[in-house]
């Protein structure tokens, strides 16, 4: 009877319903069919989901980011950005790409990204006379950079998951993101140089430094986070305390651009975000429940260790099911529901965790890109008022340049590893 969970959740998926609510409407509904499981393990099972030490690193990570974004950090960021690579061809959509992955080591969010970054530099590239579709894709796919370079939300969900270390995970972050961000500034480029994008900005070092001293604060935080997760004073759930205070402090009384209303004011709006992840991931814990009973994952290993010889034919596989779900799954949702499938499999075929987590990451964030869901998608065209279609065939260049990087990370784990290799011996 297994399929009946993914046939309801499929026809649930296709009349829009929200992906929480198509979890937990599938799983109620199968268990109304099969009786296989007491009604009020439903109840239990999405309380203990999210009621762990770890699960609360996501919201205090969202609160953080936000805190950053109303606070100055972001327009210190990308003026630090613009010195560093505003004067090449494409200069400003290459200063969006690299002020996301700055911010993307502060907020741990694809979609917060984009609208921190997104709100100064697409009104930005526009009026340097960029076409309005290749601006906002530059800014949308450039946010998911936010889930992969540290701290991230689903690198948390996949390690309370699986039990795989979250420290390691942060560190297995940084180079894939910095190759995903460079594979991004080489089609900008390309584009720029084609279309006439160039900026004539001429920067002096101390201009350069000037900006430096200016975001120094903001660059200091995730050294500060990081660096006091892998120097063992503190877990990924108190750094993400720790976020929240650094970003109040300096946002109210270093910038002194926060008043303490808007802080109140960011907390609860960030509640409310925080609240619909949680029930995503506490709702998918009931699908993953009822798959979990009816051996699904065991039926699935089997079925893909016969497909796949060896383990470059598993990855490919995996890649292909993974970019295909995240195109309409939500990326935590995915996470709980296939990471306890595909874990087994990759670990009988010694693939290491880390290198397997850092991949579903990367894939399902692929798809905050891709239709029909493509939540970065939808933030960006709330900016500029564009049909997502019109970005969808600018994006086509980032998407290829992200699949390629997808690729290169797949079959020379170094890049996710060696990190983790040197600081968590």
């Amino acid at each position: 009877m297994g399929w009946l969970i993914f046939l309801c959740f499929a026809i649930l998926v296709l009349l829009n319903v929200p992906i929480a609510y198509s979890l937990i409407l599938s799983s109620v509904i199968y268990i109304w069919v099969t009786h296989s499981v007491p009604v009020h393990v439903v109840a239990q099972k999405m309380f203990t989901a999210v009621d762990t030490f770890p699960i609360m690193a996501v919201p205090f990570f969202m609160i953080a980011g936000n805190l950053m974004e109303k606070g100055g950090i972001s327009r210190r960021l990308i003026n630090f950005a613009s010195k560093l690579v505003g004067s090449l061809p494409g200069g400003l959509g290459m200063v969006t790409i690299l002020a996301s992955m700055f911010f993307a080591a502060i907020s741990g969010s694809g979609p917060a990204t984009v609208a921190a970054i997104g709100s100064i530099m697409i009104p930005a590239m526009i009026k340097a006379k960029y076409d309005e579709g290749f601006a906002t894709a530059v800014q949308a796919t450039s946010g998911y950079i936010g889930v992969i370079i540290p701290p991230s939300i689903p690198m948390v969900t996949f390690g309370v998951v699986t039990g795989v270390s979250i420290g390691s995970l942060f560190l297995a972050g940084f180079l894939p993101g910095i190759l995903i961000g460079l594979c991004l500034m080489a089609v900008t480029y390309v584009v720029a140089k084609r279309n006439g994008y160039v900026e004539r900005q001429t920067v002096s070092l101390k201009e350069l430094l000037v900006a430096f001293k200016e975001a120094a604060l903001a660059l200091l935080m995730p050294v500060i986070i990081l660096g006091g997760i892998y120097g063992g004073v503190f877990t990924p759930t108190e750094a993400a305390n720790v976020a929240v205070v650094y970003a109040i402090i300096v946002g109210v009384f270093v910038y002194k651009e926060l008043t303490w209303k808007e802080v109140f004011q960011i907390i609860s709006r960030s509640s409310i975000s925080s609240a619909i992840v949680l029930l995503i991931i506490s709702t998918a814990a009931v699908f993953g429940l009822i798959l979990t009973r009816e051996m699904i994952p065991n039926q699935v290993a089997s079925m893909m260790l016969e497909i796949a010889g060896n383990k470059y034919v598993l990855l490919l596989l995996i890649n292909i099911m993974l970019l295909i779900v995240g195109t309409f799954m939500e990326t935590n949702a995915a996470i709980i529901i296939l990471a306890p499938i595909f874990y087994p499999v990759v670990v009988q075929m010694g693939i290491d965790p880390i290198h397997f987590g850092l991949l579903m990451v990367v894939n399902l964030a692929i798809g905050m890109i891709t239709p029909p869901l493509g939540v970065n998608l939808f933030v960006a065209s709330s900016m500029t008022k564009l049909p997502i279609e019109r970005i969808v065939k600018a994006n086509w260049g980032f998407l290829i340049a992200s699949l390629i990087a997808l690729l290169l990370i797949t079959y020379f784990p170094s890049i996710s590893l060696l990190l983790p290799k040197i600081f968590m011996k």
